[in-house]
Formats: C-alpha cells, sequence, structure tokens
C-alpha cells in the first residue's frame, strides 16, 4: 500500500489557533503511532518540509527539535532524521489522545509560531544557542572531510570527542578519567540501554527514586530489571530505606545533584553511605547528571563521581539538556574493570553514532564555546528562573506555591485545591501549555498534586504572558488558600 507523502501527511491549517510547529509536532506524533511513519523511517529534511509547506525552516526546526526532544525521531547526521527505531513496539493511539482541540488560543506572546510551548520540560533554551557559530564548525568539519572519516564510526564514539569530554569533566564536574573510559551514546536513553546490555541481568534490583525519571523507569523496566522504589526527602534518596528493603540490590539510579523532578540535591552523608553500600556489596550506583552545570547559588555541585574512591559509579551525561536535543548524544564513564566488558556492549548495541555531529561538538569543546555557552546559559536561566517564579506569585497569589532550589531547569509549582495534578496539565494542553504533572513520576509515593515548569524558553519579558495563560487554563480549578 502506498503510504501517504509528506505534504499530506504533513499538511497544516493556517487559520487555526494552534501554532505551525505544534501542528508539525502533533500530526508527526500520530503518524508515527498510527504506523503510518515506521521505525528508522527517514523524515524530509527541515529545508524541504519547509518548503513544501511554505512554512519557515526555524518552525520545522522547532517542531523536529520537540519530538526528538521526548524520543520520537533520532538525528542521523548526514543520513537524516528518522523515527527512533526503539519504537517498534509503540502502541497506536487515536490522534484524539495525542492532540486534544485547544479550548482558546493562548496571548500572541506565549507560543508564537517556531518557539517551543511554555513550560515544556527537558529542553534548553533553544533561542538563545549560537547557532551561526554552530553553522560555522559544521560547514569547517564537512570541508575537511578526509576518507577515514567516511568510513565506520567507532561504536565507542569519536576520540577526540571522549578526550574533550574526559578533560571537561575533570575541570568542571571533578571526574577525573582517561579517553578509554568515556563511551558516546545515544543521549541518557542510550546510556542506560548500553548499561543494561552490558551489565543488568533479568529480575536484577535496582534501587530507584520514587518519584523519579519516567523515561528511565521505563527503559530499566524494559531491559527486565526489578525496580525498586525508594522514597526522596529533602535530602534526596533515602539510602537508609534502601538498605533496610533490598540490602542485595544490584545497582542504584540517582540524580544527586538535581533530583528529577523535586530538585533536591542528595546530601553528603547520604552519598557517602551510597557509595559505602556498592562497594560493600558488589553493586553499581548509575548517576545521571542531567543539568548539574546549572546552580544558581554559589559553584555547581561537585558529581557524586567525584567522590568514587571504590570506583563503583557509572557516570552519566547528555548534550540534548546543553546543547539541543536534536543532537541525540550523551555520554557514560564507566570504571576502569569495564572498560573492556563496554568496548564488547558497545560494539554488539550500535553501529555508532553520527561521525560529524562528534567531530563538531568536540570542537565546540575544545575551542572553549562550550564552556563560554554554559557559563551564558546559567546568567540567563537564573534570570528566566526569577522572572517566572515572580510572575507566577503575582499572578496566582496563594493558589499556587512554588518552590525555588538551588539549581535547575524547571520549578516545582504546588496547586491549591482538589483538582488532580494530571487533570491540570490536561487543561493547560488544551491552551497550548506544556506543564508536566509531578505524580506521573511516582511508582508508589504519595507525591501530592505539583506542577513541573521548564522556564529555559520563557523569555524574561514573556514570563508574566506565561503565567497569566497557565492562569485562564487552569484558574478556575485551584482555590485560594483560605
Amino acid at each position: 500500500m502506498k503510504m501517504p507523502g509528506p505534504s499530506t501527511m504533513f499538511s497544516v491549517d493556517r487559520d487555526s489557533p494552534v501554532p505551525l510547529f505544534r501542528q508539525i509536532y502533533d500530526r508527526t506524533r500520530i503518524a508515527i503511532t498510527a504506523g503510518r511513519m515506521r521505525p528508522g523511517e527517514r523524515l524530509p529534511s527541515a529545508r524541504s518540509l519547509a518548503a513544501q509547506l511554505g512554512a519557515a525552516r526555524g518552525t520545522v526546526e522547532a517542531a523536529y527539535a520537540t519530538l526528538a526532544g521526548e524520543g520520537w525521531i533520532v538525528a542521523r547526521g548526514a543520513a537524516g532524521t528518522v523515527v527512533a527505531p526503539q519504537l517498534g513496539g509503540t502502541p497506536q493511539l487515536e490522534p484524539s489522545v495525542l492532540a486534544p482541540p485547544p479550548r482558546h488560543p493562548a496571548s500572541s506572546t506565549v507560543g508564537a509560531e517556531g518557539a517551543p510551548h511554555p513550560f515544556r520540560m527537558g529542553l534548553p533554551a533553544l533561542d538563545a544557542f549560537p547557532r551561526k557559530l554552530w553553522a560555522r564548525l559544521v560547514a569547517r568539519e564537512a570541508r575537511a572531510v578526509s576518507p577515514a572519516r567516511l568510513n565506520y564510526p567507532d561504536p565507542a564514539g569519536d576520540h577526540g570527542l571522549r578526550e574533550a569530554i574526559s578533560a571537561y569533566l575533570a575541570i568542571s564536574r571533578g571526574v577525573f578519567c582517561t579517553p578509554d573510559q568515556v563511551f558516546i551514546t545515544g543521549g541518557y536513553q542510550g546510556g542506560l540501554s548500553l548499561i543494561a546490555r552490558a551489565l543488568i541481568e533479568p529480575g536484577a534490583a535496582v534501587w530507584f527514586e520514587d518519584p523519579g525519571y519516567h523515561l528511565a523507569r521505563r527503559g530499566l523496566a524494559a531491559a527486565g530489571a526489578h525496580l525498586v522504589p525508594i522514597q526522596v526527602d529533602d535530602d534526596g534518596m533515602r539510602v537508609d530505606e534502601a538498605i533496610a528493603h533490598a540490602p542485595q540490590a544490584r545497582f542504584a539510579v540517582v540524580t544527586p545533584s538535581h533530583q528529577s523532578p523535586l530538585g533536591v540535591a542528595l546530601s553528603l552523608p547520604r552519598r557517602l553511605a551510597l557509595l559505602a553500600w556498592a562497594e560493600a556489596h558488589s553493586a553499581w550506583v548509575i548517576e545521571d547528571d542531567y543539568d548539574g552545570e546549572f546552580h544558581y547559588a554559589g559553584r555547581p555541585l561537585p558529581a557524586l563521581k567525584s567522590l568514587d574512591r571504590g570506583d563503583v559509579v557509572l557516570y552519566a551525561g547528555s548534550f540534548s539538556k546543553v546543547l539541543f536535543p536534536g543532537l541525540r548524544l550523551g555520554y557514560l564513564v564507566v570504571p576502569t574493570r569495564l572498560t573492556e566488558l563496554f568496548t564488547a556492549a558497545a560494539h554488539a548495541l550500535s553501529g555508532g553514532y553520527g561521525r560529524l555531529e562528534q567531530v563538531v561538538v568536540a570542537r565546540f569543546m575544545i575551542e572553549g564555546h562550550f564552556a563560554r555557552h554554559l557559563k551564558r546559559m546559567r546568567g540567563l536561566y537564573a534570570a528566566r528562573r526569577t522572572a517566572l517564579a515572580t510572575a507566577l506569585a503575582g499572578t496566582f497569589g496563594d493558589r499556587l506555591q512554588i518552590g525555588l532550589q538551588s539549581g535547575g531547569m524547571h520549578l516545582l509549582a504546588r496547586p491549591s485545591g482538589d483538582t488532580l495534578d494530571q487533570e491540570l496539565v490536561r487543561l493547560a494542553e488544551r491552551d497550548g501549555l506544556a506543564p508536566a504533572a509531578l505524580s506521573a513520576h511516582a511508582m508508589v509515593a504519595n507525591t501530592g498534586p505539583g506542577l513541573l515548569l521548564s522556564f529555559t524558553n520563557i523569555p524574561e519579558m514573556q514570563a508574566e504572558s506565561a503565567a497569566k495563560a497557565l492562569l485562564r487554563a487552569i484558574g478556575d480549578r485551584v482555590d485560594r488558600r483560605r
């Protein structure tokens, strides 16, 4: 049967109040889940699709960036962008489930065409990325391509990028490692897949933060791990509780610098207790340092790996949060005694990742652009964080309690009233907003209602508009505190 072409599958309605980039995003996701686009199938390039639709290229790129950030599509460099191969088992969903019709459009300054939906989690400030600089680096490396670079890439990753990451981690995160210990992955999910391939046996018990990062939970469950939910409080994962409940666990997965999603940091006593347990029980700790660089009060917290004297921590980082998710590149630092095992697993799991992207990232780091970009983002995020928190407080008053942690890329807002947070999210989505529900990140924990609100893509001048848009969407479902 002939599949529909791009002009049909990606058609847009210019009279709709839904922004064009959101229409492209919705239609692509529906096509994937309905089976009209298969895993591994190539998408039109942003340039060609923009020309077919008569839209700006940036509009298509924004839609693709959001899809990539959620794991629906994967950038393959010169090979183009494809539907994520791992979606082979994705259940078919009705379009109404994926794209509820809008009740009324948000303010024109919120969710403008080509911009991510306000509050969307997991995205860095796409408007602040140095695109011209990046384009120059891409062009330079493309012109310098040699026959050797046209060969199959090393499944463990480009050696130059592994060297650059090793040097960066030593200076910035206190993690000292050799390039051979660094493995390039397809983002954090790719790192978990590599760990699962190398180490995780079906039924292996894994301590998992509750609430915790939902995509990691799904990935580990798919690998056959037995997840043991461990409560999180103001000092992070309750390690004493974990030892009492499952002392013989084989793994612990933690986000110690900025817990996902509560935003707290794992205290030093608990860090030391966790490492001591792992060393004593021949277990492994998987550290997800997804946004450890973004700390707004004092210096960034050191990585848990920097305290690892027993060499029991597998340290995972991602470029999705610090550069852009369309790269689909991350890295994993493994203990020295595991390098051969992980090298074999990398060769078995993947044919490697786009060499051009890896070379460009390496150049971006070596020339100092990476450090300057991070410094700039810390300042930008601090300002946007303050602006959004202030705007929400002024707009909602006591109907929304904002918790300000010392770092991270989102706010945790506690709404008053009896409405479930997942229902509030559904209402917000109808107005083109994209908060996330705290309760959706829990396994058994009673988190109470909470909204996760990313501030990274809301400029200071748009913070008040975003807050008012959220009030219009959910205001009649949250009560004033008495």
